[in-house]
């Protein structure tokens, strides 16, 4: 058995995979007691699959993107800096205070040990989905965006009248952009200030003319 294996031995499917992916991560997260990250993850697989069909990416890697985002969820979130330090996965100091953030690059690693999912862009995209980062490719943007629209949390995003309008206007970046300054104006607030988010933000809102 390998490293990998050993660490992470205890979230290795409890129920046979298929090889569909819909099927298989919905019934991995389901059984171990992530139903509503299952349809949290089912409603950012549709939308990624539409914004990659309507902006050029592949429809195909997002939306098996927006079904393996969130699948560390699994793993307790008091857990998870220990089990990515494990995995030698780099954590950072912000990511060591707000270990929630620490999820987007452990689903990258569950995508790829437990889905078997090998594309780099596919793989970056659910790294990048929380906090975006300056190298961030369309595939990378358009799962981001689709997080964005389909929230996890109640009601209707306060940010995403904006964000439609700008894609309407054609643009990924701009899109982006909205929710980088929605976090960027609240940031005296949140628990900490991702050098990703911040680097994404200098990046695609001085591109898209956004900054505030």
């Amino acid at each position: 058995m390998s490293a990998v294996d050993d660490v992470l031995g205890p979230w290795r499917s409890p129920i046979p995979m298929t090889g569909v992916l819909a099927t298989d991560a919905r019934a991995y997260l389901t059984s171990l007691g992530c139903a509503f990250t299952a349809d949290h993850s089912a409603a950012v697989a549709t939308e990624a699959r539409a914004l990659a069909l309507r902006f050029g990416s592949d429809a195909e890697h997002a939306q098996a993107a927006g079904w393996l985002h969130d699948v560390s969820a699994v793993i307790p979130r008091s857990q998870r800096v220990a089990v990515a330090l494990a995995l030698g996965v780099p954590v950072l100091p912000e990511e060591q205070r707000a270990p929630v953030i620490v999820h987007q690059k452990l689903s990258a690693v569950l995508a790829r040990e437990i889905f078997g999912v090998d594309d780099g862009s596919t793989l970056d995209a659910i790294r990048y989905h929380t906090t975006l980062h300056p190298d961030a490719d369309p595939l990378a943007r358009v799962v981001f965006l689709a997080d964005k629209i389909r929230w996890d949390q109640a009601g209707q995003p306060p940010y995403l009248p904006e964000l439609l309008q700008a894609l309407d206007s054609g643009s990924l970046d701009a899109a982006c952009c909205v929710y980088l300054d929605f976090l960027w104006n609240q940031r005296a607030t949140l628990p900490v200030i991702h050098p990703w988010m911040a680097a994404a933000r200098h990046t695609f809102c001085t591109f898209s003319g956004g900054c505030r």
